[in-house]
């Protein structure tokens, strides 16, 4: 059962969701849980994919807008057709959790700042003609994220061997 409390946190009505106060107030506010006020970071993802005779090189930039650092994050990949049967040969950091997915960690990402380029290649099932690559945000290292539409992207691949950028 969701319990639903009205609280005062430092002066500053929130509303509790099942142990987190959501806050707003002059300093851009967080979340409140057992251990205080969340962070917020403003997490986004740029970079290129492209496909030819069915594998993907796809390089993802994280990058932080602030205004808080983070600590560590990861960042999700995901395929609109699986990833071919078998061992798929992932850089360090990057470990494949589903048909279609892989998880790789960004690193720390300081505030107003971009994080280290992440290179990821994988052979698709099959010679699919085209494919449609999603990248988002999978974990933020515990802060809060306001804006996240910039850490969701989503791009079609087409198998030409050109670079499609997003």
């Amino acid at each position: 059962m969701r319990r639903v409390l009205t609280a005062v946190v430092a002066g500053v009505a929130g509303l509790v969701l099942g142990g987190g106060v959501a806050v707003a107030g002059p300093q851009g506010g967080g979340v409140v849980g057992e251990w205080g006020v969340a962070p917020e970071a403003d997490l986004s993802y740029h970079g290129a994919a492209v496909m030819d005779g069915g594998r993907m090189e796809v390089r993802v930039a994280p990058r932080n807008h602030g205004p808080s650092g983070v600590a560590d994050s990861a960042v999700r990949l995901r395929w609109s057709v699986p990833l071919a049967a078998g061992v798929q040969r992932l850089p360090g950091g990057c470990v494949r959790v589903g048909a279609a997915e892989v998880v790789c960690r960004t690193g720390p990402l300081a505030a107003d700042a971009a994080g280290e380029r992440i290179e990821v290649g994988v052979r698709l099932r099959g010679r699919p003609e085209e494919v449609v690559l999603e990248v988002e945000t999978a974990w933020s290292g515990g802060t809060v994220d306001r804006n996240r539409g910039n850490d969701r992207q989503r791009v079609l691949v087409l198998e030409t061997g050109d670079v499609y950028y997003f």
